[in-house]
């Protein structure tokens, strides 16, 4: 297949470097230090194992260069998406399939699902709209993320812990398009499973990343540390509860304990998570898809939510703060 991988960032450059690798005529969409190191060197990929390995990817900042594309990788964060959909029409032939890889509530969930929510747009993840209006639904073939990666360096993506890509399509039917994904996928070495209920999934996924990016975006600590501190691991305990109830009651399962869940983040270990890795660098973060989203689902589905209210206060003035300053912040030894 044609892939375009928009975004080379930790899980853009993960799934651009395994799909080039396996054989896939892959190009990236970059920019900066990261697209020169790429152009010039390639991309480069270091698994868990310590393995380095050097995919030749095409590369370039202007989207609209790319010759018409099988599949098309959404690998940006969700607050990135509303800025490059009006140019992905120029590289869309007649079955060009858009996979949404952005972690929390997607800007699609209540699409193509029966209900008295169908077609409603959620204003934290898609304000005003654009990316409804620039992005077909037809094209749309949604995924739950769970491996974590990073640039180590320009032109340099190390795999931190997780294989697993589940796809769907976003009305749980199975078609000839999404086994053709996975299968893609899978030849590259992720676990890519062809899924059927995959709201539930993101909520899944989403119970943690919810609770434990912001907590530790505030506090600096790793996942582990957040796990096995009695305050920070309670706090998290309660947002995940009310993050349930607001997924149960729009018709959701959780197929796992709570406590389980919370055991799984502890065991990834001395692991900082995307929202502090942003925070440190001083780029924008994912509250809004992550955090807001669930706060307005809970206004909707008429489920309190005072935990996640708070922590989404602290964590969105923390990024406003910053964003000011145009600066960063981290924690360095004296």
């Amino acid at each position: 297949m044609k892939i375009c991988v928009v975004g080379a960032g930790g899980i853009g450059g993960l799934l651009a470097a395994r799909l080039a690798l396996s054989g896939e005529d892959v190009t990236v969409i970059a920019r900066g230090a990261h697209l020169a190191a790429i152009r010039k060197d390639g991309l480069t990929l270091i698994e868990e194992d310590g393995r380095a390995n050097v995919a030749r990817v095409a590369a370039t900042d202007n989207v609209r260069e790319v010759a018409p594309q099988d599949l098309v990788v959404l690998g940006v964060k969700a607050h990135q998406v509303a800025a490059i959909v009006r140019d992905l029409h120029a590289i869309y032939h007649s079955d060009t399939v858009v996979l949404t890889a952005q972690n929390g509530i997607p800007w699609w969930y209540f699409f193509k699902v029966a209900g008295p929510h169908e077609g409603r747009r959620l204003e934290s993840v898609d304000p005003g709209g654009v990316v409804a209006d620039n992005l077909p639904i037809e094209r749309v073939l949604g995924s739950v993320v769970y491996p974590a990666a990073e640039i180590e360096r320009p032109g340099v993506i190390r795999h931190i812990e997780g294989n697993r890509f589940s796809i769907a399509e976003i009305d749980n039917s199975k078609t000839d398009r999404a086994t053709r994904v996975s299968e893609a996928l899978q030849k590259a070495g992720f676990k890519a499973p062809v899924i059927s209920d995959i709201r539930s999934e993101i909520w899944t996924k989403l119970w943690g990343n919810l609770s434990f990016n912001p907590i530790s975006a505030l506090t600096h600590a790793t996942l582990e540390e957040i796990c096995r501190y009695p305050l920070t691991r309670e706090t998290a305990t309660c947002m995940m509860r009310e993050a349930q109830a607001v997924g149960e009651a729009l018709g959701n399962r959780f197929r796992i304990p709570l406590e389980k869940r919370i055991a799984g983040a502890e065991a990834v270990g001395a692991h900082k998570t995307s929202m502090l890795q942003d925070i440190e660098a001083g780029r924008g973060i994912e509250a809004d898809a992550l955090i807001g989203s669930v706060v307005e689902l809970g206004r909707i589905a008429a489920v309190p939510t005072p935990q996640i209210d708070a922590i989404y206060a602290c964590v969105k003035l923390l990024a406003e703060t910053l964003a000011k300053a145009g600066g960063r912040l981290r924690v360095e030894k004296t």
